[in-house]
């Protein structure tokens, strides 16, 4: 996967800021999700507040992504809620995003 790649998915994702409908490729996801980790540990080391505020920016985009990645897989947005079970939801969790289309 080339930068160009990531980048047009990360633009994808973010231009959809509040979409929790339609489905999301695992091809949109991922790179979502890798963009953001990397971004937000940078700031975190550098600047924590500014780190936090990413973070809390990116809450919604996040959630409307993940969303459209468990439709994607015929699942509903809610499962999300595994999240806020530790371990053994967030095994759950990465278990289903990994998961192939179903549609």
């Amino acid at each position: 996967m080339d930068a160009q790649t990531v980048l047009d998915s990360y633009l994808t994702c973010i231009g959809k800021y509040a979409d929790f409908t339609g489905i999301g490729k695992r091809i949109e996801f991922w790179p979502f999700c890798l963009v953001n980790f990397v971004i937000s540990l940078v700031l975190s080391k550098l600047l924590p507040l500014l780190g936090t505020i990413f973070g809390l920016a990116l809450l919604i985009p996040s959630l409307a992504a993940g969303a459209r990645r468990l439709h994607d897989i015929q699942k509903t947005g809610w499962l999300q809620l595994l999240w806020l079970v530790p371990v053994v939801g967030w095994i759950a969790m990465i278990y289903l995003l990994v998961q192939p289309s179903r549609t």
